[in-house]
C-alpha cells in the first residue's frame, strides 16, 4: 500500500485519535455476539520470500494459497481489483481454503476508477455474482474510492450503494481529504452507511492521518494498517490498536478485518503475531499464529 507512506516517520504522531461520537451509538445498537470474529491477515498470498519460511521448500505457484490458508483466516484480495474472477478462479479459491477462511475482494478499478461508478450495473453484477459464488469464504467485499472522489460526487456514490446487492456485505474505504470534515453532506454519508449496513473502512498509515477517522458504521471494523518494517513503532501502535479493538469489541463490535500491509512481506507475520499476543491476552480468545514450516531436505528435518 503506497498510499500515504513516508520515506521518514520520525515526525509522525501515531497516537490513535479518540472515537468518532457515531461510533458508541452504533456499538450500543449492536447485539452483542457470544463470540466475536477476528480476522487477521495480509494483502497477497503469492509471497514468494515465504517458501522456505512460512511455505514448504519449493512450493509451486499454485500451491501458495492453500499454504498461506493454513497460516492466516483471511486475506485482503487484491487481485479482484485488476480482473473479475471467472468461475473457474472461484472455485479453486474455494477449493484451497479450509472452512472458517474468509476472502475480502477489493472491486475492480474498472467500477471505482475508470467508471468512477458510473454505467457500473453489468461489471458490478459480474463481479458479486462471482464473489457469491465463494460461499461461506466470503467474508466482505470492499470499494476503495479514488483519491480524488471527494463529497461534491456523493449523489453518485449514493446511487450507486443504493443499487448494490444488498446480500454482499460491503466496505468503503474514503481517500480524498473533504470526507473526514463534518459537512452536511459527510454527515448524510456516513448515516447512510449505517442504514445501509455497509462499513468504512479505517486506514492507519503514515503520511495520512486524515484516514485514521475511528468512526464504525456497522459493528464490524475493518482496519488497512501499514507498518515500517518493524520500526519500534509498528510495536507500540500494534498495542493501541489491541487496546481499541478491545474496547470495540466490550462495546458490541462483532467482527474485526485486520490486514497487515509491510514493504516487505516477511515483516508481516511477525506484526501480525505481536497484535494476536496482545489481542488474545486482552480478549481471552484462541487466535492461530503463523508459524514457520518445518523443513525437510533429503530425508531430515533440519
Amino acid at each position: 500500500m503506497d498510499f500515504g507512506r513516508l520515506p521518514d516517520i520520525s515526525k509522525v504522531d501515531f497516537s490513535l485519535p479518540v472515537d468518532h461520537p457515531g461510533t458508541a451509538h452504533v456499538l450500543a445498537r449492536a447485539q452483542r455476539p457470544t463470540r466475536p470474529n477476528l480476522y487477521l491477515g495480509c494483502p497477497t498470498w503469492t509471497n514468494k520470500p515465504w517458501i522456505g519460511t512460512y511455505y514448504p521448500a519449493g512450493a509451486q505457484d499454485a500451491q501458495l494459497l492453500y499454504w498461506y490458508a493454513r497460516q492466516f483466516n483471511t486475506l485482503e484480495m487484491n487481485t479482484t481489483h485488476y480482473r473479475i474472477p471467472d468461475a473457474t478462479a472461484i472455485h479453486r479459491w474455494k477449493q484451497a481454503v479450509p472452512p472458517g477462511f474468509v476472502f475480502c475482494p477489493k472491486l475492480p478499478q474498472v467500477i471505482s476508477h475508470d467508471q468512477l461508478l458510473q454505467n457500473a450495473g453489468e461489471p458490478t453484477k459480474l463481479f458479486c455474482d462471482a464473489i457469491l459464488g465463494l460461499g461461506e469464504s466470503l467474508g466482505m467485499a470492499f470499494l476503495q474510492l479514488p483519491p480524488f472522489f471527494g463529497p461534491e460526487d456523493w449523489p453518485i456514490l449514493e446511487q450507486y450503494l443504493m443499487n448494490f446487492p444488498p446480500e454482499v456485505p460491503l466496505a468503503v474505504e474514503f481517500r480524498h481529504e473533504n470526507w473526514f470534515k463534518e459537512s452536511a453532506v459527510t454527515q448524510r454519508a456516513f448515516q447512510t452507511l449505517e442504514e445501509r449496513q455497509i462499513t468504512t473502512v479505517i486506514t492507519d498509515v503514515a503520511g495520512r492521518r486524515d484516514v485514521l477517522h475511528m468512526r464504525l458504521t456497522t459493528p464490524v471494523a475493518m482496519v488497512r494498517f501499514n507498518g515500517h518494517a518493524l520500526h519500534p513503532t509498528d510495536y507500540t501502535r500494534l498495542d493501541a490498536w489491541a487496546d481499541r479493538l478491545h474496547q470495540w469489541l466490550e462495546q458490541g463490535l462483532h467482527t474485526v478485518y485486520f490486514f497487515m500491509h509491510q514493504k516487505e512481506i516477511m515483516d508481516a507475520p511477525p506484526a501480525l503475531v505481536h497484535l494476536m499476543d496482545r489481542l488474545e491476552k486482552h480478549t481471552g480468545l484462541a487466535l492461530q499464529r503463523p508459524k514457520k514450516v518445518q523443513q525437510y531436505i533429503q530425508g531430515q528435518l533440519f
